[in-house]
């Protein structure tokens, strides 16, 4: 049976990769999808300023398989100023995927404190966009290589018989406003008309995830945290 939440989605691809980031030159996957992937995923289809996506649940759909693929990169970053010679910059290296990843995401929207319209509105426009296909840009498992297609659920699917102790996950990122620790701009809406740029720093934000019979459940006050870091208010009911 299907929690109570706001939308669901089934997501699914080829390949999956949720980098972990204790691993520096290889790229390893968490076994199962991280919430901040998840909410990308939503975010890609429906996203809006009003609002904020808080997933709950995750079920994995198929038994995890890993693959190991080796490939070309370059050792340093792209710029649009600086000449990069691939022939003098390429490094091999080998990324463990996730193939065949099959997930039933179920999340709730929070509104912001400003937002006067109603919670429905902005639940029945995404079942409309998932029922279609539509989205703002394709999603992707963890990294963009790695293409991600969705749609509703048909009603049986089942998770997987699967109990995972990932350990500390990355749960999300806050981007907290600090004028003394400028690290980076982004932009801030202050109120329900604009936003500004403002200065601060990133502060990741982890659990400790475990998958139970096939289900990773979020913890509700990672989301707290995360508001309290950012300095957002919302409200949960409307």
């Amino acid at each position: 049976m299907f929690p109570s939440c706001d939308v669901k989605v089934k997501v699914w691809g080829e390949y999956a990769c949720f980098t972990r980031p204790e691993f520096k030159v290889e790229r390893v996957s968490y076994p199962v999808i991280t919430p901040s992937a998840a909410r990308g995923v939503l975010e890609a289809i429906f996203w809006k300023p009003e609002f904020r996506w808080e997933v709950r649940e995750i079920w994995v759909l198929n038994e995890v398989r890993e693959e190991v693929i080796v490939r070309n990169e370059i050792e340093s970053r792209q710029s649009p100023r600086a000449k990069c010679i691939i022939e003098e910059q390429h490094q091999q290296r080998a990324t463990l995927f996730i193939k065949n990843p099959s997930y039933l995401l179920f999340a709730d929207i929070a509104l912001k404190e400003f937002v006067d319209s109603p919670k429905k509105k902005y639940i029945e426009q995404f079942n409309r966009r998932v029922e279609k296909g539509k989205c703002f840009h394709q999603p992707y498992l963890g990294t963009r290589e790695c293409t991600a297609f969705f749609g509703p659920p048909d009603g049986t699917e089942k998770p997987a018989t699967l109990n995972i102790a990932t350990g500390n996950m990355l749960f999300d990122i806050a981007f907290c406003e600090n004028t003394e620790k400028r690290e980076l701009t982004f932009l801030k809406k202050k109120d329900g008309s604009s936003s500004v740029e403002v200065g601060g720093f990133v502060k990741p934000l982890v659990f400790a995830a475990e998958v139970r019979d096939g289900i990773l459940k979020i913890p509700p006050q990672k989301y707290d945290e995360l508001y309290r870091q950012e300095g957002v208010h919302v409200k949960r009911a409307g």
